[in-house]
């Protein structure tokens, strides 16, 4: 017996309902704490080398002036300070000072961003992320142009990516707040690879239903989307588990340099998998349906 995928839709729309509405409310009380590339300041990777509690490097660091210092611990015992945009003086007074409270002490990496810079950054991110976006619905319009309303394909696929990038920040809103995480180029670089890995499974399957309703299996098209969602099912399941398992070998092995690109990736891959299966096709069927008051309606949409 086939699985019938289409015909739990709008279940599927009420789970991404509720984890757009977490996410959304976890965005405006948590926010989104932005990195020294997106708000200037100061970054200091720094070794001792006896043991340092995190805590009081952090009041050593709040009696030199830096009250609002952020300390982060890397797998390989370093630490991660970053602060106000420092001047040669300030870091070598930072240096001294540490090195006389902690003993020796080793610089792995130190970093500055201007305000001027920061700002040009997290305008060119935020114009990656919509380009990005506008050429994906052009490809897909193109790309199914001889289909009955291409253009339903392009939003449909928008609408599934925007629920991943949804899911994807709010959850690590949430993850920052509990855990002090910001974000970075990295986290953009994590975004825009879920956007591409997201959209390529949209597009198998997608080009499953477009070369199944050329075979006319079926005349009725929920046929035809549920047919094509079953056809596609292990290989979309296949590909994402063993994309789980290399994202997680980096979370593990390489460590707090790549750990946001890591994390929104392992998010990404999950939310990417969920939208392109049950949401951008079953959205197709819902709009071929004219199904959209059904939205309103909840209750009898799920019976």
């Amino acid at each position: 017996m086939m699985l019938d995928i289409t015909g739990k839709r709008f279940l599927f729309f009420l789970i991404s309902g509720v984890l757009i509405l977490i996410g959304i409310i976890s965005l405006v009380v948590f926010g989104l704490k932005p990195g020294i590339e997106f708000s200037s300041g100061s970054m200091l990777t720094v070794s001792f080398e006896q043991e340092v509690a995190q805590s009081e490097l952090r009041q050593e660091l709040v009696n030199l002036g830096y009250p609002n210092v952020i300390i982060q611990r890397t797998g390989e015992g370093d630490f991660f300070i970053r602060t106000r945009e420092l001047t040669g003086e300030d870091k070598a007074a930072m240096e001294s000072a540490l090195t006389a409270r902690f003993g020796s002490a080793t610089e792995r990496e130190f970093y500055s961003v201007s305000p001027m810079v920061a700002e040009e950054t997290a305008h060119n991110a935020a114009i990656a992320v919509a380009v990005a976006a506008v050429g994906i619905l052009l490809y897909i319009t193109w790309a199914f142009r001889r289909m009955p309303k291409p253009f339903h394909y392009g939003i449909c696929a928008i609408i599934a990516l925007v629920h991943d990038v949804v899911v994807v920040t709010g959850i690590f809103a949430i993850l920052g707040a509990i855990m002090g995480w910001e974000i970075n180029l990295m986290f953009i670089t994590g975004v825009l690879a879920v956007i591409g890995y997201s959209i390529n499974n949209t597009v198998v399957v997608f080009d499953r239903i477009r070369e199944n309703l050329k075979k006319g299996i079926s005349t009725d098209f929920e046929v035809v989307v549920n047919s094509s969602l079953v056809e596609t099912l292990s290989r979309s399941l296949n590909t994402s588990l063993t994309t789980i398992f290399v994202v997680l070998a980096l979370l593990l092995f390489v460590g707090a340099s790549i750990q946001n690109f890591a994390i929104v990736l392992l998010i990404g891959v999950i939310a990417g998998t969920y939208s392109s299966l049950c949401i951008a096709p079953t959205l197709l069927v819902v709009w071929q349906r004219k199904e959209w008051g059904k939205f309103l309606r909840p209750a009898q949409a799920l019976r």
